[in-house]
Order: C-alpha cells, then sequence, then structure tokens
C-alpha cells in the first residue's frame, strides 16, 4: 500500500473532516462560576479537518482539497476563507442543521478546553461520497470527529475503504480523548485499521493503548499501524514504527498565545512534507515548526500574514 509521500502520480492531498466555526475566548483570570469572567473574544473559522488543510497549503502542498458538511446559511463563508488560505473546498450544504460551533475557552497558559457542538459535521453521510473525489490524490486524510457518529462513521470507512483500493496512502488523527473514551476504545481501534498513519496527541495515545509512557504508547500503536506519529506538545513528538520508536523530534520554542489547533498544524506540516519526499524523522520536525507557529496566533488556522 502506498504511504503518504511515496505515491506515484502526483501530490494532491484530499481532507475529509470537520468544517467549525471557532468561537475562542482568551481568558487571563480563572473563570468565576457563577459570575462574569472578563475575556477576548473572537469568532473564526477553523475544525480539525479544514484546519490541517489550511496548514498543508500554507506548508507548500500545492493541491489540498476539502471535504465537509456545513450549514447552509454560511457555507459561502466558510467556502470563502478556505479558499483564502489555498485550499479546494467541496462543503456539502445542510438546510437542516448548522455548521458546528465549537467554543474554546482559551486560559493564561494558553491552553484550550472546547465546548462542542458538532452540527453538521456528523451528518456527512455515505450519500456525499464519490470514488471520483480521489481522482489526483496522493494521499487522504481522515478527522476523528467522523468516527464519533455512525452516519459520518459510514463515510469515513468508505472513503478509506475506496483509496485503499486505489493504492492511497491514508492517515487519521483520532480528534478526542474524551469522545474515545465515550464511544470506546475498542470500537474506536477498530475504525483505525487499514490506515498508514495515525497522528495521536500523547493523551489519546496513552488512553488507546492503556500505556502511561508516551513511548510505549507510542511503540504499541506502531503494531496497530505502519507509522504512529505522536505529539507531546512543548515536548515535541514521537515517531515508531513496527513496534519501535525511531524518532525523538524536540520541540521549537515559542510563545504560545493559543494552542488551539496546534496539533492540526502538525498534522498538516508532517503530511505536506511527506507528499514533498520526506522521511517521517524530518516530515515531524516540520510538523514541530508548524506546531510552534500555530501556537502564537489566535485559532486553528495560519495566520493570513504568515
Amino acid at each position: 500500500m502506498s504511504k503518504a509521500g511515496t505515491s506515484p502520480g502526483g501530490s494532491g492531498l484530499l481532507v475529509i473532516g470537520d468544517v467549525v466555526t471557532d468561537v475562542v475566548a482568551r481568558h487571563r483570570a480563572p473563570l468565576a462560576h457563577g459570575t462574569d469572567t472578563a475575556a477576548d473574544i473572537r469568532i473564526l473559522p477553523g475544525g480539525a479537518g479544514a484546519n490541517v488543510a489550511c496548514w498543508a497549503g500554507r506548508w507548500g502542498c500545492g493541491d489540498v482539497r476539502l471535504m465537509a458538511r456545513v450549514g447552509a446559511d454560511d457555507a459561502a463563508w466558510h467556502g470563502e476563507r478556505l479558499r483564502e488560505a489555498g485550499v479546494r473546498p467541496r462543503l456539502v450544504p445542510d438546510a437542516d442543521v448548522p455548521t458546528a460551533t465549537v467554543i474554546a475557552l482559551v486560559d493564561a497558559t494558553a491552553e484550550r478546553t472546547f465546548l462542542t457542538d458538532s452540527g453538521a459535521v456528523l451528518r456527512l453521510c455515505p450519500d456525499d461520497w464519490s470514488p471520483e473525489l480521489l481522482e489526483g490524490v496522493t494521499h487522504l486524510h481522515l478527522s476523528g470527529y467522523l468516527l464519533f457518529a455512525e452516519t459520518s462513521r459510514r463515510l469515513a470507512l468508505l472513503a478509506l475503504e475506496s483509496a485503499t483500493e486505489l493504492g492511497i496512502g491514508v492517515s487519521l488523527d483520532p480528534a478526542s480523548a474524551g469522545f474515545i473514551a465515550e464511544r470506546g476504545v475498542e470500537r474506536m481501534r477498530a475504525a483505525y485499521e487499514g490506515a498508514d498513519v495515525l497522528f495521536p496527541n500523547v493523551d489519546e495515545a496513552r488512553l488507546l493503548t492503556g500505556r502511561s509512557d508516551p513511548a510505549d504508547a507510542a511503540a504499541e500503536l506502531s503494531r496497530r499501524v505502519p507509522l504512529a506519529v505522536v505529539t507531546l506538545g512543548a515536548r515535541g513528538a514521537l515517531v515508531a514504527e513496527a513496534g519501535v520508536v525511531t524518532a525523538r523530534v524536540p520541540p521549537v520554542a515559542a510563545e504560545a498565545v493559543d494552542s488551539t489547533g496546534a496539533g492540526d498544524a502538525f498534522t498538516g506540516a508532517f503530511l505536506a512534507a511527506r507528499l514533498a519526499g520526506a522521511d517521517a524523522a524530518s516530515a515531524a520536525a516540520e510538523g514541530c515548526r508548524a506546531g510552534a507557529e500555530a501556537v502564537t496566533v489566535i485559532g486553528g488556522r495560519p495566520s493570513a500574514a504568515g
């Protein structure tokens, strides 16, 4: 099976995932329960899948496409924001349910806590899919958020099957330790079968393996998928292949203001580097660079000035 960056015939990246309207609230003081807490609040385009696509474009991938489902009322706005970032959107408008919304509470340490209304994201369905969407695509990336509802899960697994039949590499981001625990670890692990690359953060890796040591967790995951890349936040990343940690990638120093989307930035840059021919360790180093850039901007997308 082809891996990211090694498939012949171009470097097209298709991301299937989520487009979200982010409400980012940065508060310097602890939240005051039952009363007011001063905050700087912005409304921004986001979503893990959309962010990955935008960061892949920022990192030099010239053909990035995104498939997602959004509310009909703001489909045009989200489409324009994606095109401005160099992403070709295929947004399915939903007339009945609004675009997903996430309230990101960002504290004084730049750590974020999410309140999530999945909206139209999880209504992406098999009828929205066509294998023709893979024409010219070298790699498929799936947002793990799609696996948390039966309808979008069927779409994600159908796309994975289509890509596998065509020899197209597939990566997957587990997306949310909280949702994985809620849906069941075994069920989630079964859904990852067939992926070539898995991008968990350290909490997700620990949950999926039951291993507390990040290196042990990364190694265990790489026995289930060919390549596991575990992000460690400010401590860099681990690359594991065939049950062995093959690279420990150091972090890139940055003055963080908002950690929202840092993992998405890592994934987007990693995939762009792999599609350009980099090995896994070098691609992870690019991912750390992108993650460091991401935490210096508010929201999950690259800065327009970047």
